[in-house]
């Protein structure tokens, strides 16, 4: 009848009309794989930083449920009676090794794998429980004065979520360990409000690299938690600090004195925190009650020093605005370190990153002022010596100088500090290096490899990074089964195949332009009549550098894997995958 159409041509029409607009967007827009990591990177920073957001409001009403105030925890401290100052720190251990209890039940069977290991010697896979169940006990260390950072449990929140975002996509393993980096830097970056320095935390600790294949995707992601920050809240740079001015050259000279006294002290600083910790491990006490007990140390202390509670961010605050009596200092500082040490050798899960800022600037401060009273024009400011004290102390902790100078100048927008804070962070650290071969993080990443050695996975073959099952057709296949699969999947290339997977070519998305202004014709048209037999391949077995000369002279994302003896299709070899797995394999020890 007139009017009637064949409702196979009619679909084929509207597969071409949409196929058309498929093309366009991949001649004009042409979004890549490297783009499209760069959209996942930045979705990855913002659901980080709301993350980091709500375990502060959390750590806020945790705080304020337990002492029944809404004031600062050292403004706290400072007015509850003594016997509430130790019986709150320890309800807060008590709570936390409860919860970590709790979560060591309900985990069994789970890894308790954080951030640094996913990222460093894992697969990017972060449990969900174990991670959970551990940020929540810190919001009972943390919310209940307990001397350790925030920074921590936000910035595994924040990796976790870019976890479970990469496991729901399915990536692949190096480009899951990015997005992983990704998260972490983002948890950094909302927690100081420093994306360049976030950025370079991850690059330079953890991925021991900054090449743009992880450098580009770890800025995105941080830029968009600061963003998201400070749209939330009013979020402004960190620390406010009086201008600083150098007068004359000779004011580095103690710089450089203050370089090595913090690169001194951080190696000290840090093994003390683990003698503490094996001191809380030999006692043999259940780990709830080691929990208690360096909740009753710090509390304990806060009687006398209520400036050890919390991260110390507010005491630092006080000495940057030389707001602090030096010689009350010398004792806020040492209480502050004998609490950390309580805190983190008791188990309490947290960070050290503020409370060695903490401990950089009081350094820094009363070795200016000692300078000032002798020599009044080679400081004429201690506060500066603090500033620049809190970046060398970081350096000489973390073995991260680029990170540290990047920081401590977001944190202030101190430009003119720039060029003593540089030289005191390399002297620093060169010290630290030379007095201790190993920095917090390294040490942990070494023991936590050294107990999972399985988790870490070489990538030294096309075999370890193909994917399996691409997209593919057979040789007879009609031009609408291939519009259908170039809809549904996101590729440009669909592989040819006969019966027994044996790889014939390829039928490229710009071959099938010229028929989608003729659907009479492309209804004629199988897979064998527009496939191009010549293209880039490899073999299983070929080395990571010579698969990448495959993709060298040709603009493509992806290259089929074939058995040289079968010809057989295997899989497919993705070049972000590979460029990842390079650049990881670069940064691996060769023996």
């Amino acid at each position: 009848m007139k009017g009637v159409r064949d409702p196979a041509v009619q679909l084929l029409q509207r597969l071409i009309r949409l196929l058309r607009w498929r093309v366009w967007i991949q001649e004009k827009l042409q979004p890549t794989e490297w783009q499209i990591t760069l959209w996942w990177a930045a979705l990855a920073g913002f659901v980080g930083a709301l993350s980091s957001l709500l375990f502060s409001v959390l750590t806020e009403g945790i705080h304020e449920l337990l002492t029944g105030r809404s004031d600062g925890v050292v403004e706290t401290m400072r007015q509850l009676p003594w016997w509430a100052c130790v019986a709150v720190p320890a309800t807060g251990g008590l709570l936390a090794g409860a919860t970590l209890l709790l979560g060591k039940r309900l985990s069994q069977g789970q890894s308790s794998t954080d951030y640094m290991e996913a990222i460093a010697i894992g697969s990017g896979r972060i449990p969900v429980r174990s991670s959970l169940l551990k940020s929540a006990a810190a919001l009972f260390s943390i919310g209940s004065g307990g001397s350790i950072g925030r920074e921590g449990p936000m910035v595994q929140l924040a990796a976790l979520q870019a976890s479970m975002l990469g496991r729901w996509r399915r990536f692949s393993p190096p480009q899951l360990r990015l997005l992983v980096a990704c998260g972490a830097a983002s948890g950094i970056a909302s927690a100081y409000n420093a994306p360049i320095a976030g950025s370079f935390f991850v690059a330079e600790i953890i991925l021991g690299t900054i090449a743009m294949e992880s450098l580009g995707p770890l800025a995105v992601s941080a830029v968009a938690a600061a963003l998201t920050v400070r749209v939330l809240t009013d979020a402004q740079h960190l620390y406010q600090v009086p201008a600083f001015r150098l007068d004359s050259p000779w004011e580095m000279l103690p710089y450089v004195m203050l370089g090595f006294i913090e690169g001194t002290l951080a190696p000290w600083f840090l093994r003390s925190l683990r003698r503490a910790e094996k001191l809380f491990v030999v006692t043999t006490i259940p780990p709830i009650a080691r929990l208690v007990l360096g909740g009753m140390l710090v509390g304990g202390i806060a009687i006398f020093f209520p400036q050890v509670a919390g991260n110390g961010y507010t005491v630092v605050l006080e000495i940057l605005n030389g707001q602090v009596v030096w010689l009350a200092l010398v004792g806020i500082m040492i209480a502050k370190w004998l609490a950390t040490a309580s805190s983190f050798g008791s188990g309490a899960p947290g960070g050290v990153f503020t409370p060695s800022l903490f401990m950089g600037a009081s350094a820094g401060y009363l070795f200016g002022t000692a300078v000032h009273s002798f020599w009044p024009a080679g400081a004429p400011d201690p506060q500066a010596c603090a500033l620049v004290g809190m970046g060398a102390f970081l350096s000489a902790a973390s073995y991260a100088p680029v990170m540290a100078i990047i920081m401590l100048f977001e944190m202030t927008l101190s430009y003119d500090i720039i060029l003593p804070l540089m030289l005191c962070n390399v002297i620093a650290y060169y010290t630290a290096k030379g007095l201790q071969g190993e920095s917090l993080y390294s040490e942990s990443l070494r023991r936590k490899a050294a107990e999972t050695p399985s988790a870490v996975m070489p990538m030294g073959k096309v075999r370890d990074l193909l994917k399996t099952k691409p997209p593919v057709v057979s040789s007879t296949a009609r031009f609408a089964e291939i519009a259908r699969l170039f809809l549904s999947v996101r590729v440009n290339n669909i592989y040819v195949v006969g019966e027994d997977q044996r790889f014939f070519g390829v039928v490229s998305l710009h071959d099938i332009k010229p028929y989608l202004g003729d659907p009479d014709l492309a209804s004629l048209v199988i897979a064998n009549d527009i496939m191009r037999e010549e293209f880039p391949r490899i073999g299983p077995d070929q080395s990571l550098s010579e698969a990448l000369g495959a993709f060298l002279g040709h603009p493509i994302e992806r290259v089929p894997v074939i058995d040289p003896e079968s010809s057989r299709l295997l899989g497919s070899l993705s070049k972000t995958d590979l460029l990842l797995a390079l650049v990881e394999k670069r940064q691996q020890p060769t023996g």
